[in-house]
């Protein structure tokens, strides 16, 4: 399945990795539009008692990570979404949503 930088994926990854059970990779156009989704995902979370561990990057640097715990989001810019990969390096992952 060819996976484009504005497509919106789950993977699976328990059994693969400890550190979550879940990835949602999904993309930005531009700064201003990963700020709208982090500030959707913190405000929708938090609105039922979900609070991030941990965030790390921000719509500047192309990369925001929020950690949930069981999941972890992260939010590209297109071009670093092409740069990195991560359905790629985590290719052993169940596809468990594809949203294009």
């Amino acid at each position: 399945m060819d996976k484009k930088a504005e497509d919106v994926v789950l993977l699976d990854i328990q059994g693969l990795s400890s550190i979550a059970d879940y990835f949602v990779i999904c993309s930005g156009a531009s700064e201003r539009q990963i700020a709208a989704i982090v500030e959707a995902v913190e405000t929708t979370l938090k609105s039922s008692g979900r609070l991030p561990l941990h965030v790390e990057g921000d719509h500047t640097s192309g990369w925001v990570l929020m950690d949930y715990g069981d999941v972890i989001l992260h939010v590209f810019g297109p071009r670093e979404r092409a740069y990195y990969q991560l359905e790629r390096l985590w290719k052993d992952a169940r596809l468990i949503v594809h949203i294009q």
